[in-house]
């Protein structure tokens, strides 16, 4: 099976012609998303996925969510040690606690769509044209290169910023109610942290920075997620809130830190191990 014929599986190529890289109707979406993406740092490319395939999506990541590794402890928004020093006032200091749960990329058959999507070179392609990118790669993390995000009802994912500079996402299975994500657009930047908003969403003064959507199963997320402060609000009703995540790098051969690792699936692989001490920074943020 040829990459367009896999991709045309799976994607809306009616609304989304991602099966022709060079054509007009490509670079018309590339042309939207990054605009929106300049604009706000997010992106949504609603019913992405054929709506045939929308009862197997769900059907297939809900039969994984029940590996999912789920731990409630202590965080705060830049997802460092709670015991790091920091001074008075500093938004590090708030901390909350975070009941979300991943499944890893290691329990997530290869046939699954949401792992035919990742791999998929044209969706790579694609993604990194939005983002202005030569290419992307995938991970090379055995883990956190694909996982499933599961919010369980009663629980909700709290303000945090990502590791990466941007994040990809696809909803596959929405609560019956809540669960709706938040952000900040742009609240820092590489060269700024902008401590003092980031306090103010924090303790609840910062509604005017604030944007909310509310996303459908088969929609596609684009997001900036290291400089927007984001979360997912609590889920409400008996469904739980699925997200497939696809963490791409601009460089080949990223593994995650052995302690970060352990805290989104409970455990570490030599790989792991291995590449402790070897991380490459892109700023100098706080995370």
């Amino acid at each position: 099976m040829g990459a367009a014929e896999a991709l045309v599986q799976v994607v809306d190529t009616e609304c989304y012609p991602l099966a022709a890289p060079d054509g007009a109707g490509w670079e018309s979406v590339v042309s939207r998303t990054r605009a929106e993406l300049a604009k706000t740092g997010c992106c949504v490319l609603p019913d992405f996925i054929r709506p045939a395939l929308l009862d197997a999506l769900r059907t297939e990541c809900a039969t994984i969510a029940p590996h999912a590794h789920y731990d409630v402890e202590t965080v705060n928004a830049y997802n460092i040690d709670v015991r790091t020093p920091l001074p008075d006032g500093h938004p590090g200091r708030i901390t909350v606690e975070r009941g979300n749960a991943f499944v890893a990329r290691d329990r997530i058959p290869a046939d699954f769509i949401v792992h035919r999507l990742y791999a998929s070179g044209l969706f790579q392609r694609f993604v990194a044209s939005c983002f202005g990118l030569p290419r992307v790669h995938e991970l090379a993390d055995p883990l956190s290169g694909l996982c499933l995000n599961v919010v369980n009802p009663g629980m909700g994912h709290p303000w945090h910023f990502d590791t990466n500079e941007f994040t990809v996402s696809l909803l596959t299975q929405e609560p019956e109610d809540g669960g709706v994500f938040e952000y900040c657009p742009n609240i820092r930047s590489a060269e700024a942290e902008n401590f003092g908003d980031v306090r103010r969403v924090l303790t609840g003064g910062g509604g005017d920075l604030v944007r909310r959507l509310t996303l459908r199963p088969g929609d596609l997320q684009l997001f900036k997620g290291r400089y927007s402060l984001h979360r997912v609000g609590t889920v409400r009703g008996d469904t739980a809130r699925h997200t497939a995540i696809f963490a791409y790098s601009e460089r080949p051969g990223v593994i995650g830190s052995v302690a970060r690792t352990r805290q989104l699936f409970g455990r570490v692989l030599p790989e792991h191990r291995a590449a402790e001490g070897r991380a490459v920074r892109v700023d100098r943020l706080l995370d």
